[in-house]
């Protein structure tokens, strides 16, 4: 086995925190305020615990499913997450390396890399968009991500803005103008081979943002489009209601955690909804995801397909997510460690990781299928689940 090859994601964390320059790791570690949501992502899988068999286990398993009209080979996709600098190749590699192992990719608006090349590398890209500027403005995102091949829409509405994080933000420039480089030198000259990397390139990590870019206009910066993000108002149902109607294809709604909330993502029309918190990355102190996950299968799985995103570490995870509800999970510091750690390869190993585990623990449930799990696999604590928004719906 190659010595670049890691067994688990734990070790392409180990890896990655080795690889990168302080203040990009602590970048994808991070989580809002004291980071509550963050810690319970991860704790409360650790609170559920399997039900296995011991005889009459199944010599194969199945682990393919359908997702937003795409068959995938595992129960596990490519969540979107903004300026992949982790390493040059960014998106592209991902989605190269998510092709490769038959899933799909989220790209971020926020990408580092134009959704041309992105979709090019995979056709199963789901564009991903933020309710920013005019409702002129989100059409033409929407018209290029249709032009350049968009197997699906995603819509994410879990991201608020965080004022603080108890153990500081990095410091991430507008720009890497000659000062700032000056100022990264000492981070960047103690990773060396992350700095060769972009030395192979002859290009410097790049900030920008293309899927943001206006037609003839340049290409805004990371903070540029944010600021944009910061000054639209919040969109109402009616808002996504009309979103939704403008785009003929898949429609997943990202950021749900609430019951009566994705009873009006079924309401505005949506395919899918994903329960996720943006990875604690929201308001601090929200529940994890799997906490919400059974309540929101119960009230719309029939109509909707319902996945989850948060926490995601194991194979195991994934059976837990799948067996209290989910059709699929999507991750996103996993693949992002992967890619830190080893480039394409990195999270096509990560993948495999995640499916070896999912048909490992599928073996000791007895199944043939992740169509096969039920809540009859796992024992879920009587104070487990978190009902939010249960017997309302929300008015806004």
């Amino acid at each position: 086995m190659s010595a670049t090859w890691f067994e688990s994601v734990a070790e392409a964390q180990r890896r990655a925190k080795k690889r990168l320059p302080a203040s990009v790791y602590s970048a994808l570690i991070a989580g809002s305020e004291k980071g509550l949501t963050l810690k319970d992502n991860l704790d409360a899988f650790d609170e559920l615990t399997f039900a296995p068999r011991t005889a009459g286990l199944s010599g194969e398993r199945a682990l393919a499913t359908t997702v937003l009209g795409r068959e995938i080979a595992l129960p596990v996709l490519i969540s979107p997450t903004g300026v992949q600098a982790v390493h040059p190749d960014g998106e592209v590699a991902v989605a190269r390396a998510a092709a490769a192992r038959g899933t799909a990719i989220g790209l971020s608006s926020f990408a580092s890399k134009p959704i041309e090349e992105v979709a090019a590398a995979n056709p199963a890209t789901f564009f991903q968009v933020y309710w920013t500027g005019s409702r002129d403005d989100i059409l033409a995102r929407l018209d290029r991500a249709r032009r350049a091949g968009a197997a699906g829409l995603i819509l994410t509405l879990d991201w608020s803005f965080s004022h603080s994080r108890d153990w500081g933000s990095p410091h991430i420039p507008e720009k890497l103008t000659f000062r700032e480089l000056l100022r990264f030198a000492p981070e960047g000259l103690a990773r060396p081979r992350w700095l060769l990397d972009y030395a192979r390139t002859r290009r410097l990590p790049d900030l920008g943002v293309p899927n943001m870019a206006e037609p003839g206009s340049p290409i805004p910066t990371f903070f540029g489009a944010y600021g944009q993000w910061m000054q639209t108002p919040p969109p109402s149902w009616d808002d996504v209601a009309w979103l939704r109607s403008q785009w003929d294809g898949p429609f997943l709604l990202k950021g749900v955690i609430r019951v009566d909330e994705a009873r009006r993502a079924v309401d505005a029309g949506v395919s899918a909804i994903s329960v996720s918190n943006h990875g604690g990355n929201n308001l601090d102190g929200t529940p994890a995801t799997i906490r919400a996950l059974p309540a929101i299968a119960d009230a719309v799985g029939g109509q909707v397909e319902v996945l989850l995103d948060g926490g995601i570490r194991r194979g195991s995870d994934v059976v837990k997510a799948l067996a209290l509800g989910a059709r699929a999970v999507l991750i996103g510091r996993a693949y992002l460690w992967g890619l830190a750690a080893n480039g394409q390869a990195g999270v096509e190993n990560v993948l495999d990781v995640l499916r070896t585990g999912i048909d490992s623990t599928l073996l000791a449930l007895g199944h043939r299928s992740v169509h096969d799990l039920s809540r009859d696999d796992v024992r879920i604590p009587e104070t487990f689940t978190r009902a939010l928004g249960a017997g309302t719906r929300s008015s806004v």
